[in-house]
């Protein structure tokens, strides 16, 4: 009798262990799960703060192109000409004045460019196909400030140019024979490296008419507009446009060394930028959106040429 009641008792103490076991092993499991649930909402908030901010920031970047817009139109209405090149205007932000979270403050930073400052590299060809002489030696001169190798303009002839034939014995090799579309297609020409179109790309664009405004245009780019200008002259044309801008082409012989050449350039050359790339960046708690854009000014309704959103 005291065998089965201690066997009774040796299972009932058995049984309370394996309740309490599995009531702590339910008690592990409900825990994990409030864990879990608490982690995915906090990473839920945090994702939906954040896309809620750069749906903000999209807007408030948005507008920092507007801005530009209305500071270019004003510029262009004033002025007969373009000048600088390059204007950049950071703007602090705060709550109750921008789409931002009324906890939020902000930064937008805009910076405009004149594509006119910059060698069209389309230009090299007509668009009728032929080669534009003139164009393409000003290329080689450009090539030569950096040191590039010559032939490279003969490649991206070859990549622009409608025709099969080669310039050089591999250049029609997979070429587009079409307009480059964007500078980066560069990088698929031959000859044309990182390091080679690091070098040359800030002076040029695949934007505009081909006129060089030589009140925004670079050191490099004046030069490449004729064999005789030299870093010297091109010197001398900044240091007239920081003082006078030039109101019309004609004034080019005004710069001291350039009577003779100067006037040989008229057709080539502008004193008014049509198109800009404007890059609008607002920023708030770290986080950003860039719109990057290219728009033709030149009356009327501005064109969107290029426009991407990051």
């Amino acid at each position: 009798m005291f065998k089965l009641v201690t066997g009774h008792w040796s299972l009932v103490t058995n049984k309370k262990g394996m309740a309490l076991v599995l009531v702590l092993m339910v008690l592990v499991i409900i825990t994990a799960m409030i864990v879990e649930f608490s982690y995915g909402v906090y990473i839920g908030t945090g994702a939906l703060y954040n896309w809620q901010s750069s749906q903000r920031l999209s807007l408030l970047a948005r507008s920092g192109i507007q801005v530009s817009l209305k500071t270019i139109s004003d510029m262009k209405a004033s002025y007969p000409y373009t000048y600088p090149g390059v204007i950049e205007m950071p703007v602090v932000v705060t709550h109750g004045h921008t789409p931002l979270q009324e906890d939020s403050d902000g930064i937008i930073h805009v910076r405009i460019e004149d594509e006119n400052s910059k060698f069209n590299i389309n230009s090299i060809v007509y668009p009728n196909g032929t080669l534009n002489e003139n164009a393409f030696n000003s290329f080689k001169r450009l090539l030569s400030y950096f040191s590039v190798d010559p032939e490279v303009a003969d490649r991206i002839t070859d990549w622009i140019d409608p025709d099969s034939e080669p310039r050089l014995s591999d250049s029609e090799n997979n070429a587009k024979n079409a307009p480059l579309d964007s500078l980066d297609e560069l990088l698929l020409i031959k000859g044309v490296d990182r390091s080679t179109y690091d070098k040359i790309s800030p002076y040029l664009t695949v934007y505009g008419n081909g006129l060089i405004n030589i009140n925004s245009a670079a050191i490099p780019v004046l030069m490449c507009l004729s064999d005789t200008i030299t870093e010297e002259l091109a010197e001398g044309i900044i240091r007239y446009r920081d003082i006078i801008p030039f109101e019309d082409t004609s004034r080019i012989v005004k710069v001291a060394g350039l009577e003779t050449t100067g006037q040989s350039l008229i057709g080539r050359i502008t004193v008014k930028g049509t198109y800009f790339r404007i890059i609008s960046s607002a920023t708030t708690k770290g986080v950003k959106r860039i719109v990057d854009s290219v728009l033709e000014i030149s009356g009327g309704t501005p064109t969107v040429k290029y426009w991407k959103e990051i």
